[in-house]
């Protein structure tokens, strides 16, 4: 088993102090391991989220990442919140420091099988699903990655019979690419275990993973669609042959991407009936097996989440659930009970006769277009955010034909007001009323005003939050707090 003391000797920066790299940090120095934190942000804007890190007196470097700090690293981990080109992680690359992350470290020293899920929307719903499922097998099960906790400082707890279920997402698979370190000469670290080092640092994949869906996503981080793509394909690029692939057979991209896997991939589909894989059969949700033999799971009508895009992630749910091991009837039970994840099409409460929903997740428009594609009630919109520099044409024409009034907010306001104005000469039937406001307390007002009897008020912004929030989470917890105290 692969040991944490291959790091032994070696200098450990740990770039970007946000959860996952406090719990990183904090990992390695209990480990008696040389790492030094450094984070852009000051002491005062990091506050108490340091207190760990300063009682165990693990230096740390606030305010900068001065270039002086790789003249004394050996190994860089860097966090999500870091993009891989920002200056000082491309002074690493050419001074050929190796990288690595906390999620990719922690799958390597994990001795129990790990379950992996990405996708463009869909991860934490699935993540979700299959560590209840797993659960409710009787094994102890861990879910952590990009979702709740990072999983590092429980790595030394978790056995061999446990099972892990990880959503991970493209800025953390990055780095499960071996060609970031091509260029490293890994003879000269200085590692008691350079074979454990070496297979850190190389290509890597766990053995059951899955790629929900690909469509255009954090545009504004990655250089091109080509690059976002190349770090998803990471969670299953690397496994060996025993390993399982689950892909969306109605993604054109996860089609194209699974269709070069063979035999390995378990297809899930709400329009095919896959061999091995997971569909409909006349609205009930099935298993198959390689003679095409259905597994009943649960009806439509049983399933208490809403949309399409849902009955796509709990199909997908069941089949890693099935290749980690789980019994039809622990799946049955969870996905007939399971009501959802805070903030993804969250019901909030009724008042006067409408009722409120939550999607602060919606980060994109593809999210915003499965969020309008959930209902068929009047819907009274609030949209906005920080743009990522993604196509809004297809969410424009379906705002204009499904939703009654469209409340903007944020820096993406007039954005998405011209792409509204600009499809509605090919829609000439739609009558949907578009409102600006000056911030989300305005538009809960104005949305409560407009609202009538039978109405949906949905909050789906289709943006990113950071132009007045620290992040979705923040967005939608105020957005329930506006609601309740209406």
């Amino acid at each position: 088993m692969v040991d944490v003391k291959m790091l032994s000797g070696l200098r450990l920066v740990v770039v970007g102090l946000a959860r996952e790299g406090i719990a990183l940090a904090g990992y390695l120095g209990r480990h008696n391991l040389a790492v030094t934190g450094t984070d852009l942000r000051s002491e005062t804007a990091l506050g108490p989220a340091l207190d760990p890190l300063k009682k165990m007196g693990l230096p740390l470097v606030l305010g900068e990442h001065p270039l002086s700090l790789l003249d004394e690293a050996d190994l860089l981990f860097v966090s999500p919140g870091v993009p891989l080109e920002a200056k000082f992680v491309q002074q690493a690359v050419a001074r050929k420091i190796p990288l690595c992350t906390e999620s990719k470290l922690f799958c390597y020293l994990c001795p129990a099988p790990v379950v992996a899920i990405t996708g463009s929307s869909g991860k934490t719903t699935t993540t979700t699903l299959v560590g209840k499922i797993m659960e409710a097998t009787g094994r102890k099960t861990w879910v952590g990655g990009n979702i709740g906790q990072p999983l590092i400082g429980e790595v030394d707890q978790i056995a061999p019979e446990d099972i892990v279920v990880m959503e991970l997402s493209s800025f953390q698979l990055e780095y499960f690419h071996g060609r970031l370190n091509q260029d490293v000469d890994l003879a000269a670290l200085p590692t008691s275990d350079p074979a454990a080092l070496a297979g850190l640092l190389g290509d890597f994949s766990p053995q059951i993973s899955a790629i929900l869906n690909i469509t255009p996503n954090h545009l504004d981080r990655h250089p091109t669609m080509k690059h976002y793509v190349r770090a998803k394909r990471a969670i299953i690029n690397y496994q060996g042959k025993s390993g399982a692939v689950i892909m969306n057979l109605d993604n054109d991209m996860t089609r194209a991407i699974g269709n070069q896997f063979g035999a390995k991939v378990r297809w899930f589909s709400l329009e095919a009936q896959p061999p091995n894989g997971a569909g409909l059969v006349n609205d009930n949700l099935v298993l198959f097996d390689q003679d095409l033999n259905p597994q009943h799971l649960a009806t439509k009508s049983a399933i208490k989440l809403r949309g399409a895009h849902n009955l796509a992630n709990i199909l997908a749910a069941c089949l890693l659930a099935r290749e980690a091991g789980a019994p039809v009837e622990a799946m049955q039970g969870v996905i007939t009970s399971f009501t959802g994840v805070e903030h993804r099409l969250e019901l909030v409460r009724e008042y006067n006769e409408a009722t409120y929903y939550n999607d602060s997740i919606s980060t994109s428009p593809e999210r915003l277009l499965a969020a309008l594609h959930s209902f068929s009630e009047p819907m009274i919109l609030l949209a906005g955010g920080r743009d990522k520099h993604l196509p809004w044409e297809e969410a424009a024409w379906l705002m204009l034909h499904k939703v009654r009034d469209v409340i903007l907010f944020g820096e993406s306001a007039d954005l998405i007001a011209e792409f509204i104005e600009a499809t509605r000469s090919h829609v000439p039937s739609a009558k949907t009323v578009v409102h600006r406001t000056a911030d989300l307390a305005e538009a809960v007002s104005l949305a409560a005003d407009l609202a009538k009897s039978g109405n949906v008020v949905l909050l789906s912004p289709g943006c990113a939050s950071y132009d007045m929030f620290k992040d979705y989470v923040e967005r939608g917890r105020q957005f329930k707090d506006l609601v309740n105290q209406l």
